[in-house]
């Protein structure tokens, strides 16, 4: 009788409860955050108030220690340093048991809002994230758009329309670095390469949850000041800033670098050492070499950028003068900073969207990949060039320097491995048995648009042409075509080609197509009104426009209705497929990449035996034999040319 009670009571202790579901989560993480940026504002406010001469606290101190308290109370909150603690105390390696426990086992959604180490929730988190950040941003360009719909700044004046443009891009360009590395590059890029897990799961818990904590320090400029400077943070006019706005900013960029940093070093070693037996460099899915060419240029540029801001806040708060002319600094320093992150960058968002192009291509072609070797070595060729170019956005700056005819040169060369790109897309396409999906219709998206870009790109390259065209609307639709035209589209035929296999129900297609000709037609109506009020010379940054570009304005602000639209369409096709789809099949598209050969949803390990590879996965047209026995959860569709089991000792 006793044993039977000692029994019954030792299964409620270890039945999960509200205290022990809610600490540690997100709310134990935001509560103890508040607090504790709280507490850090009010110590760093008295202190330098005592300390003031003139009894005036400082500011920009006072905002630094909160978003440190922040961020560092957040991630104790949220129980990020509770293995670190108990491994320090307890000096022994966590047992099977826990690291399933932290792998979110058994604790259904809730897993999604704890720190929780498995690379697929991970991923989901990513996913849900980059989707709240694309619909806030594409709403503040839905702003810009409706103040430049007239002549005169009717309904914002220009200190708030500078900020609004200013959140709108730095906010749609952190969305864009992490929209396909963030949630695909979590979810199947492990699979896809036969691991189990990322090489370092705690590590791919803290880059996402580092993310999460940037937000709200960037939603805080709004009741800051905000910040006039623009996307690009531009100091001396950042070392000048009044409002406080201005650090939520430099807070914002540092917290995001470092959780870029921290998901790139976690992916560039899981690449490097947790291949499945067969999975050579050679048979590595395309969509892997342009994650880990896109993260590795995101590990060489993003540095410059983190010590920009490290500058900018010490200029602000210790009154050095690295920016400051006046005191011996130089502009030129952050706009050279600044620029080696910023070219490298276009190309850290472009990489993954080009390889899931042609990813997406080589399935719904029914084609072996044109070109897979000559598609590898052109984004090796860009991610190099990408590196040596940033000088062209310097011609008119007035920092001279007699490497202007080399920065055209390297250019204009990046065109060549990006041709390439363009030519196996196209190689893939022709004559293939083209399967018109949705995908597949965003890959076309991406074809059109980025020809656009890259030939109006041209003309920002040389710098007669530059002169002319610098720091007009022109400008603005040329990179809008690259990153929104290239990467956004690149990201949508991702989405809808793995939504399936990573929610386990397939998108509406009716509504995925009409999603796909609002924003096309919105999105190409929109930026070529803009490319003529360019070459008619509308300069950026105004929110009073000339009455001559009047009409470019309105027809483009007109168009901006159907990309707000497509927004709206997406965003319900998802809410109606989560509520109400259709339940997909473990291999949708009948492809031969490792993931669709997993069952859906995919187990916690993801493999039950580690595949053997002995080919590339895009053998379409060859003679298809007896599938594998499925003891791997393998599916009919995969041969055993392409992948067998492998038992583990």
């Amino acid at each position: 009788m006793s044993s039977t009670t000692s029994s019954t009571t030792i299964t409620e202790a270890r039945r999960p409860n509200l205290i022990n579901s809610l600490f540690p989560s997100v709310i134990s993480g935001i509560v103890l955050g508040v607090a504790g940026a709280a507490i850090a504002g009010l110590l760093v406010n008295r202190i330098t108030t005592a300390y003031s001469p003139d009894g005036v606290p400082n500011n920009d101190a006072v905002a630094s220690a909160v978003y440190i308290g922040w961020v560092l109370f957040f991630f104790i909150g949220i129980g990020a340093f509770n293995g670190v603690i108990k491994w320090g105390f307890a000096r022994r390696e966590p047992t099977p048991a826990e690291e399933l426990q932290l792998a979110g086992k058994d604790q259904g959604l809730w897993r999604y809002f704890r720190y929780t180490t498995d690379h697929k929730v991970v991923g989901m988190q990513y996913l849900a994230t980059v989707f709240v950040l694309f619909f806030f941003g594409s709403m503040g360009a839905f702003m810009i758009r409706l103040e430049q719909s007239r002549p005169g700044a009717i309904f914002f004046n220009p200190s708030t329309y500078n900020t609004i443009v200013g959140m709108h891009g730095i906010l749609m360009i952190a969305s864009a670095i992490v929209m396909i590395s963030g949630p695909f590059g979590n979810f199947i890029l492990p699979i896809m390469i036969g691991a189990r897990d990322m090489a370092f799961p705690r590590l791919n818990a803290l880059s996402y949850w580092l993310l999460f904590t940037a937000i709200p320090i960037f939603l805080s400029t709004l009741f800051l000041g905000g910040f006039q400077t623009g996307w690009t943070g531009y100091a001396s006019l950042a070392d000048q800033g009044l409002t406080p706005g201005m650090d939520a900013y430099c807070f914002t960029i540092l917290v995001f670098a470092v959780s870029t940093t921290v998901a790139a070093v976690n992916i560039v070693t899981t690449v490097m050492i947790m291949r499945t037996k067969g999975m050579t460099w050679g048979r590595l899915p395309i969509f892997v070499w342009g994650v880990l060419l896109s993260v590795i240029l995101s590990l060489t540029a993003f540095p410059s950028f983190i010590v920009t801001q490290i500058m900018v806040m010490m200029d602000r708060v210790f009154n050095t003068s690295f920016f400051l002319a006046a005191s011996g600094g130089s502009n030129w320093l952050y706009e050279h900073l600044f620029w080696f992150m910023g070219h490298p960058e276009v190309y850290v968002i472009a990489l993954p969207a080009m390889a899931v192009a042609a990813e997406v291509s080589a399935v719904f072609t029914r084609k072996p990949l044109f070109g897979y070797r000559l598609l590898v070595a052109s984004i090796v060729g860009i991610s190099v060039l990408s590196v040596i170019v940033w000088g062209h956005h310097l011609y008119t700056s007035g920092s001279e320097n007699a490497l202007t005819v080399p920065f055209m040169l390297d250019t204009e060369l990046i065109s060549i491995p990006t041709g390439i790109f363009f030519l196996v897309l196209v190689g893939t396409l022709w004559r293939g048995k083209i399967w018109v999906t949705i995908p597949m219709m965003f890959v076309c998206g991406v074809l059109v648009n980025f020809v656009i870009g890259g030939v109006t790109g041209i003309y920002l390259a040389d710098l007669p042409t530059d002169e002319i065209l610098h720091g007009g609307m022109f400008v603005t639709a040329h990179f809008h075509f690259t990153l929104v035209g290239a990467g956004v589209f690149g990201f949508f035929a991702g989405l809808y080609y793995w939504f399936p296999k990573m929610v386990g129900k397939r998108l509406n297609p009716l509504l995925g197509r009409l999603h796909f000709w609002l924003f096309e037609i919105g999105f190409v109506g929109t930026f070529t009104s803009l490319f003529y009020a360019g070459l008619q010379g509308e300069p950026r940054w105004s929110a009073n426009i000339a009455p001559p570009f009047a009409t470019a304005n309105l027809i483009a602000s007109l168009f901006a209705i159907l990309i707000a639209a497509s927004v709206f369409t997406f965003i319900y096709n998802v809410i109606y497929t989560l509520v109400r789809g259709e339940v997909a099949d473990a291999n949708e598209w009948d492809a031969k990449t490792l993931e669709w050969t997993v069952p859906t949803p995919v187990p916690l390990e993801n493999f039950e035996h580690l595949p053997v590879v002995t080919s590339l996965p895009y053998n379409y047209g060859s003679p298809v034999p007896e599938p594998v026995t499925p003891a791997a959860g393998i599916t009919g569709a995969v041969t055993p040319a392409s992948i067998q089991p492998q038992v583990e000792d």
